[in-house]
């Protein structure tokens, strides 16, 4: 008898559902970077043409790229966009051009050098969104050293054939030149839930699985693999019953999936009448269209940060206010939460000049940041109200510590709103205000704060990390960073029962709120919103009309009595499968269902 050559790895799940197939390899080999100098003023000269040369030619690449996203990928060219912005970025293009000059070294060499730079800046970086968008600035790099080298032939446009692409990473220029008919599923070793592969596998509904680390280098060209990217597994030469159960699994799913999809826009309602908002959280207007035809009700969250850092200058007021309007306008009345910026000054490509800070998580960002920079804050504001003149829009202020913050930011926007009558701009003199909870000092004052606002948003990411002294990208302390920790659950019934006593609304708008699984214990603690991912909102909603509030507030009740994370998710766990069965049933290889 053979021994098995059945393996199974695992990684995050970004695009659900089950692919079964051949595996693809899309071999890329590193270009080979030449260290080389230059001997006179000449050759410098003649070096920086040839990296002009390769500027054109990548623009011209990323250029046709774009152009060729149509159907369900048109609304991401602004991806594309972004590589183009990158391209033309004095941290990139101007700086190698400099760096072969005064240094009298090759394109290649120089480009290493300007990216290595880049990344350090990068690193510096706490935003986990804006750190993970270095590998924009990796992608066009590499683009430029395939023109300079010659080496820019592409696999990918020959594919005439079902598969399943395992990468080390995928672009959405890489996108465009694949026939997606042909393409079952994503694999990389790069990414995550953010990633351009999860992205685009989303807009085209192909299940997909990254942050693998090693699969491209496990995986040989047309081995038979099985992408579950509802539980974030891959399995490769599955044994003849594992491929059975996935089978199973895969027309259970499709089944499922059309079925969720169906209900999507029915109102998120307990069997006992209890009505939540499902909303979706974004970060550029091109969403909203799968924001609405997976069935949000409302935009929870609109991070407004990629309009800072996609950019050489901020953006006006009148930038922000087209932006703004057209999000306001394509939600018809329904609500639109814009945040106000929650970066700090080391973000911006721009002038202004802060000093780098041992640990900016603590740092001058958010809030903090805007209130020094009344002028940048004041644009933003003047633009968010304007905007609701065409929807129903509010503001939400980050990382909001004290009373003291919330009163100035408060005072700079009635500030606003008097040059605004002054200028003769219409707006909602009554839109709503809110904040993020998500530092430990908000959940503890959090009565003293719902007197000065219209709601509450538990932002989880960051209030986890605060409390319980965690940085989840740190991989030797990532397994602390955990949800359903008893100090995480009783912060947010602290701030629910303090915003319900000031008769404010409280949502969350953290990944925790997307979790079907934690889904009926936030019911239970008695949140009024959940904001998620869109592809979370179909299932979400769906155990929303299913569950009673009663049972959920008892099911709350009970899983606060225990002591240790590990205990709450066994009982939660427990108590799903009870109530829904096989819905949430372990997966076959030990992966969870859905």
């Amino acid at each position: 008898m053979s021994a098995s050559r059945e393996k199974i790895m695992r990684g995050v799940g970004v695009s659900p559902g089950i692919a079964i197939g051949r595996a693809l390899v899309v071999a890329r080999n590193p270009v080979q970077v030449p260290y080389r100098p230059l001997s006179n003023v000449s050759q410098a000269e003649q070096e920086a043409k040839r990296f002009q040369a390769a500027l054109a030619a990548t623009k011209q690449e990323l250029t046709a790229a774009r152009d060729q996203m149509g159907g369900a990928l048109a609304d991401y060219s602004y991806i594309i966009e972004a590589h183009l912005a990158i391209l033309q970025d004095r941290m990139i293009s101007q700086r190698t051009l400099d760096l072969i000059k005064t240094q009298k070294i090759n394109a290649e060499w120089a480009l290493g050098l300007a990216e290595n730079e880049a990344k350090q800046v990068f690193e510096n970086v706490q935003d986990e969104y804006i750190r993970s968008r270095f590998s924009d600035v990796a992608y066009v790099t590499e683009l430029l050293l395939r023109h300079l080298s010659g080496q820019n032939h592409n696999q990918l446009s020959e594919i005439r054939e079902k598969v399943v692409v395992v990468a080390h990473d995928l672009s959405p220029a890489d996108t465009t030149l694949m026939d997606l008919d042909w393409i079952m599923g994503f694999v990389t070793d790069m990414g995550g839930p953010t990633s351009h592969t999860a992205i685009m596998a989303q807009a085209k509904a192909i299940p997909a699985v990254v942050g693998l680390e090693r699969v491209s280098q496990e995986v040989a060209g047309g081995d038979f693999v099985i992408v579950d990217g509802s539980g974030g597994v891959l399995v490769i030469n599955p044994e003849e019953e594992t491929l059975h159960q996935y089978r199973d699994k895969q027309e259970a799913y499709e089944l499922y999936a059309q079925e969720i999809l169906a209900q999507a826009h029915l109102s998120a309602e307990t069997i006992d009448g209890r009505r939540l908002d499902v909303g979706a959280n974004i970060e550029l207007a091109e969403e909203v269209g799968s924001v609405l035809t997976y069935g949000a009700e409302s935009i929870g969250l609109y991070r407004t940060e990629f309009l800072y850092v996609s950019q050489k200058t901020l953006p006006t007021e009148e930038e922000l206010l087209a932006n703004f309007r057209t999000v306001a306008e394509r939600m018809e009345r329904r609500p639109v939460c814009i945040r106000t910026l929650d970066i700090g000054g080391d973000k911006f490509a721009s002038t202004l000049e802060l000093a780098p800070e041992i640990n900016p998580a603590l740092g001058l960002r958010a809030i903090r940041y805007c209130l020094r920079e009344r002028g940048l804050f004041k644009t933003q504001l003047r633009a968010i109200l304007r905007a609701s003149a065409y929807g129903q829009v509010r503001v939400m202020f980050p990382l909001i510590s004290g009373v003291g913050e919330l009163l100035q930011a408060k005072e700079v926007l009635e500030e606003v709103k008097q040059e605004l009558r002054a200028r003769g701009h219409p707006f909602d003199a009554k839109m709503k205000v809110g904040i993020m909870i998500e530092v430990p000092s908000a959940v503890a004052i959090a009565d003293l704060l719902a007197e000065h606002v219209d709601f509450f948003s538990i932002g989880t990411n960051d209030l986890i990390q605060y409390s319980l002294a965690i940085d989840r990208v740190n991989e030797a302390v990532a397994h602390l960073y955990q949800p359903m920790h008893p100090a995480v659950l009783r912060m947010v019934r602290q701030v629910v029962t303090a915003g319900h006593a000031a008769g404010i609304s409280v949502a969350m708008c953290g990944e925790m709120a997307g979790d079907v699984r934690a889904v009926p214990l936030l019911v239970g603690l008695g949140l009024d919103g959940l904001s998620m991912n869109a592809l979370a909102i179909p299932r979400v909603k769906q155990v929303l009309r299913l569950c009673a509030a009663q049972s959920w507030r008892d099911l709350a009740r009970h899983a606060m009595s225990y002591a240790t994370a590990a205990e709450v998710k066994r009982f939660v766990d427990q108590e799903l499968v009870r109530h829904f069965g096989a819905m949430f049933a372990p997966a076959p290889g030990g992966a969870a269902a859905g």
